[in-house]
């Protein structure tokens, strides 16, 4: 189902679908997180399975174990920006949406109306 009601093709003009919108957001949403819970995990396998690795000194007490950690607090706040990005895109899909029902109940209010 593409969304578009029967007998009418979509047009440059037409709203998105919620299809669409779901879609969109599906692509944006599945690959931050898989990358997140990647990133975050990563941590204490490289420490469990790497310890010589994640115990090197980078400058006087501070090792990679330490540096990857903290590097955690930028990557979330990345991610964050990231997505307030996209959401400002994800909103204005939705409020297409939201004035396309609109309109529509209110031409169904109108021919309703009318004897």
């Amino acid at each position: 189902m593409s969304g578009v009601p029967e007998g009418r093709g979509a047009t440059a003009t037409s709203p998105p679908s919620l299809a669409h919108l779901l879609s969109a957001k599906r692509r944006f949403l599945v690959p931050a997180t898989l990358f997140f819970l990647t990133y975050y995990f990563a941590l204490p396998v490289l420490v469990g399975y790497a310890p010589e690795l994640m115990a090197t000194k980078v400058w006087g007490n501070v090792n990679l174990a330490y540096l990857f950690a903290l590097s955690q607090f930028g990557m979330a706040w990345g991610l964050a920006w990231l997505y307030v990005r996209r959401a400002r895109r994800f909103d204005a899909l939705a409020e297409e949406l939201v004035r396309a029902a609109e309109a529509r109940a209110r031409a169904a209010e109108d021919a309703g109306a009318r004897p």
